[in-house]
Order: structure tokens, then C-alpha cells, then sequence
């Protein structure tokens, strides 16, 4: 099974297995990871999901919609990198990408 590796507030990384077609917002909460807060359930309408992705795999990203851009305009930890860990459907392909979570605004 596919794994992300994800890095917690607290600098404590975590290989999360992830089904295809999942959102890795998802992906995260099913791993157990309490602090990616989620609040809207996943329907891009907060920014409690905000995630921070390595570079190499942020370009194989899909686009970022406007309301996910809104929405992360917002925060005052974007950064190059950031995405709203529910706009990210994972792929194969991103097995062992790494993930960050995002400082809460």
C-alpha cells in the first residue's frame, strides 16, 4: 500500500498507508493524526486542512481552484507549497511524498 510521510506540528514523522483515490486530507485523519482539524469535512469551505507539500510532488499536483486559494490567502503561514490537504486526491504516484502541517492560524 502507498504511504505519505507526514511531519506533525511537533516535528514527529508519521508514514501514513493512503488508498488511491482518497484525499489526503483523509488519508491523515484515518492516520490518526488529530491536529489536521478538518473542520469543514472536507468540502473546501476552511482552512483547518492546510498542509505544506515537498516540492518534487506540489508540481504534480492537480491546480489550485480559486476557493482554495481564497481560502489560503488568508492564512499567515502560506508558503509556496501549501495546499489544502482536501483539494489533493492521491495518486499511486505519490507514494512517500512528504507532507508538513501547517502552523493553525
Amino acid at each position: 500500500m502507498p504511504e505519505i510521510i507526514l511531519t506533525t506540528r511537533e516535528n514527529e514523522q508519521v508514514n501514513i498507508p493512503f488508498n488511491p483515490g482518497t484525499s489526503l486530507m483523509q488519508a491523515i485523519c484515518e492516520g490518526g493524526i488529530s491536529e489536521l482539524m478538518a473542520l469543514c469535512g472536507g468540502v473546501c469551505s476552511c482552512a483547518t486542512c492546510h498542509v505544506h507539500v515537498e516540492q518534487d510532488f506540489f508540481t504534480k499536483l492537480e491546480p489550485m481552484t480559486e476557493d482554495e486559494d481564497d481560502l489560503l490567502s488568508g492564512s499567515l503561514h502560506r508558503q509556496d507549497n501549501s495546499r489544502l490537504s482536501c483539494q489533493v486526491m492521491l495518486k499511486e504516484e505519490f507514494d512517500g511524498m512528504k507532507v508538513t502541517v501547517a502552523e493553525e492560524d
